[in-house]
């Protein structure tokens, strides 16, 4: 319970100290590309109006750079949901300062 308490505390802190740049946009394009990539979905059949951004965590580095996690949720025009989690570098000024690293976390179908 403890630990759990100082995990939360260390990561309220983190985002306390830290102000998003505002780069959802790249992690997100990159995502689509890598998905792309690996054969999952094709970027023409994902439906970008359903797509689900959040940021999960940011750590400032210094006074201008960022390591940004976010989770993404796509869906495509067949029913089908994608979630990815995206890791990267950013700053106010450059939101691509790194690459993406990109997780397929689950691939599953909308029934309803």
């Amino acid at each position: 319970m403890n630990k759990l308490l100082l995990i939360a505390g260390l990561m309220f802190t983190i985002s306390a100290g830290a102000a998003a740049p505002g780069c959802t946009s790249w992690p997100m394009n990159m995502a689509e590309v890598w998905m792309k990539n690996e054969k999952i979905v094709d970027i023409a059949d994902i439906d970008e109006a359903k797509t689900e951004s959040k940021l999960l965590a940011i750590e400032k580095h210094d006074k201008r750079e960022y390591t940004q996690i976010y989770h993404f949720v796509f869906h495509d025009k067949n029913g089908n949901k994608y979630e990815v989690i995206t890791q990267n570098d950013a700053s106010a000024e450059e939101c691509s300062l790194s690459d993406v690293n990109v997780f397929l976390i689950s691939k599953s179908t909308d029934n309803h």
